[in-house]
């Protein structure tokens, strides 16, 4: 009996053994991910798609991931001519920048990432806002606004010059906000500090007390101690941007779905692939850290569905 579970034991450790010596092969003869993946576009998805770079360079450590941040405008500039892979997006892409991509033999997939609750916020010292009504952003950001003081806005509120801080004319979010707030797209008045960089908007609004700006939520949940966010109310009552209000579309109209494009050619690449791959996969629990919402888990399953379908 000793000897026959000798025996056994003996078969087993082989068989382990053999089993651990095949994976290490495997591991070991197993091609590397390498080579260079470019990334540009808006700065509001640039948390996103920065988290999950940096998280995909610690397993692919030969892999380089640029993100950049010049705008939804100015990544699809660079994309729709094929001089990066992934675009950032805030806004879907427009009927001119799609025939553009398609001139340049383009193929692209479209992904939705995140939703984001386009924030309107102020200088954390500021006492007397206690929300704005979408009437009142109107008159203040549209064309040839006489709106110079906040008391011009409410005639309660103080007689000190209004220093208005948004993103510039390339960024996706400029876009949204002018087409739901002042009712045509790239409306604006002009007199105001604009970047492309919304941590250059964080900044000035944080130093500047009578300031009023307006970017991605993510960027004033990383900086609650310097910033107050300003409920926005569309006719309902005032609505502060939570998960729960942007979900369940209560926060109108400053709600909006965030995204990535995708060079089709790009994907025959295996870093390209494996990069998309571990966005969806992963995407949702970055999304949440970084302070944006999420999506139903369905829709990362059918992104990464349809990622795992191409050739």
């Amino acid at each position: 009996m000793k000897r026959r579970t000798m025996l056994i034991i003996t078969a087993m450790v082989a068989v382990i053994a053999g089993g651990l010596a095949y994976w290490y092969y495997v591991i070991a003869t197993a091609p590397k991910l390498v080579g260079t993946i470019e990334i540009d576009g808006s700065s509001t998805v640039f948390p996103i798609t920065a988290a999950v770079a940096e998280e995909f360079q610690n397993l692919n450590p030969d892999v380089r991931v640029n993100v950049g941040i010049s705008g939804t405008g100015g990544g699809f500039k660079r994309f729709t001519v094929g001089e990066i892979e992934i675009s950032d997006a805030s806004r879907p892409i427009k009927s001119s920048e799609a025939q553009t991509a398609q001139q340049n033999g383009i193929e692209y997939i479209e992904f939705r990432i995140a939703l984001d609750g386009l924030s309107v916020v102020v200088n954390h010292d500021n006492t007397w806002v206690d929300y704005m009504t979408v009437q009142e952003l109107n008159m203040t950001w549209r064309p040839n606004s006489t709106v110079t003081k906040w008391s011009d806005i409410r005639p309660s509120w103080p007689n000190e010059p209004i220093h208005l801080y948004g993103p510039g004319t390339d960024s996706g979010t400029f876009d949204y906000f002018t087409e739901v707030i002042v009712g045509k797209v790239d409306a604006s008045r002009p007199d105001y500090t604009a970047s492309e960089d919304d941590n250059i908007l964080v900044q000035g609004i944080a130093g500047d007390t009578y300031a009023l700006g307006y970017f991605g939520y993510a960027y004033y949940a990383e900086n609650t101690d310097k910033l107050k966010i300003v409920p926005i109310d569309s006719g309902s009552g005032p609505v502060t941007p939570t998960d729960q209000t942007i979900n369940s579309g209560q926060y109108v109209p400053l709600s909006r779905p965030l995204f990535i494009y995708v060079n089709k050619e790009s994907l025959k690449r295996a870093e390209v692939k494996a990069f998309v791959k571990f966005y969806m996969e992963n995407g949702e629990q970055l999304v949440s850290e970084v302070g944006y919402t999420t999506l139903p888990a369905s829709v990362y399953q059918e992104n990464l569905s349809i990622v795992n379908q191409l050739p």
